[in-house]
């Protein structure tokens, strides 16, 4: 792999060099290293692109990276990729796409990650987006992830996308069996002209089903954001979603939180807060001995963390 793409590798899955455990590197639409365990295996698909990870019941303490990184401009692909996490099983799964566009054409990296979460299994699931590149041609990620949760099962999500994607489309659907449990942890942050929608769509089926699904983003420039969460409670079931975001400059942001309770004995709660920066933090900062634009980043720094 050539700097750019190591650099890439750094930003979305943290990976300085070969990492432990199972993984799957993908790199301009091709497979560019890979490596199993005896508990975790990864095959490429036969009819799309994409690749199925298989993690036996029981697995514990051990960890999956599948990035992918672009350098190529113009380049466009969809991946699919389903992940069968065995019962009793421990792990956490890294993702993410970096895209690097140097060039006059548009690049865009399209996947569906289908998740199938086995009874009382447990897994951590963080997936990056960064953009970079001094190109006119965008940089376009477009994620979609199902998420089917068996019996006492838990699963946490932290969905990160804090800089250089010009366009993004993230759809999420979960259906939650009796005592699963779903966290996810949005921090997502847009400048100049850039555009990024997201929609959760939760479905508490199962008795004792909990969802907390969180949004936390800021928007600058001229850019836009539309977040758009749904939890639907078919059983006794707590849910909670919320949108908390900070608004600059002459970005738009839509907030548009759901509640449906098809259940008598279902608790569901929404928020939505959109705001500018207060003033009084400013000055505070600024007293300190900050300028304008310090105070403003260390208050952003610590309001997506």
């Amino acid at each position: 792999m050539d700097a750019i793409q190591k650099r890439l590798l750094m930003e979305v899955a943290d990976l300085h060099g070969t990492p432990e455990g199972a993984y799957n590197i993908r790199a301009n639409g091709e497979m560019a290293a890979r490596s199993t365990t005896a508990n975790i295996d990864i095959v490429s698909k036969a009819d799309v692109s994409g690749i199925d990870i298989i993690i036996k019941p029981g697995t514990k303490n051990e960890s999956i990276h599948i990035p992918v990184v672009m350098s190529k401009s113009g380049l466009k692909e969809m991946v699919y990729n389903d992940f069968y996490i065995g019962e009793d099983s421990d792990v956490i799964i890294v993702a993410g796409c970096g895209i690097d566009n140097c060039g006059g054409q548009d690049s865009e990296h399209d996947g569906l990650h289908r998740f199938f979460v086995g009874k009382n299994a447990k897994v951590k699931y963080v997936e990056k987006h960064y953009g970079s590149g001094d190109g006119t041609g965008k940089r376009i990620l477009n994620p979609g992830t199902e998420v089917h949760m068996e019996e006492g099962s838990y699963m946490e999500m932290e969905m990160v996308q804090i800089k250089g994607v010009d366009s993004t489309e993230r759809k999420t659907v979960a259906d939650l069996a009796a005592d699963a449990k779903l966290i996810v942890r949005e921090r997502l942050m847009t400048h100049g002209d850039q555009t990024a929608v997201s929609e959760y769509q939760v479905n508490l089926n199962g008795k004792g089903a909990r969802a907390d699904v969180v949004s936390r983003s800021v928007a600058k420039d001229s850019s836009y954001q539309r977040f758009d969460s749904r939890i639907t409670g078919n059983a006794p079931c707590s849910g909670h979603t919320e949108c908390d975001a900070i608004m600059m400059d002459n970005a738009r942001i839509l907030a548009i939180p759901q509640l449906e309770a098809n259940d008598l004995d279902a608790a569901l709660v929404h928020e939505a807060a959109i705001g500018k920066i207060a003033g009084e933090q400013l000055i505070k900062l600024m007293t300190l001995g900050l300028d304008e634009q310090q105070a403003e980043e260390q208050i952003i720094n610590g309001f997506l963390k």
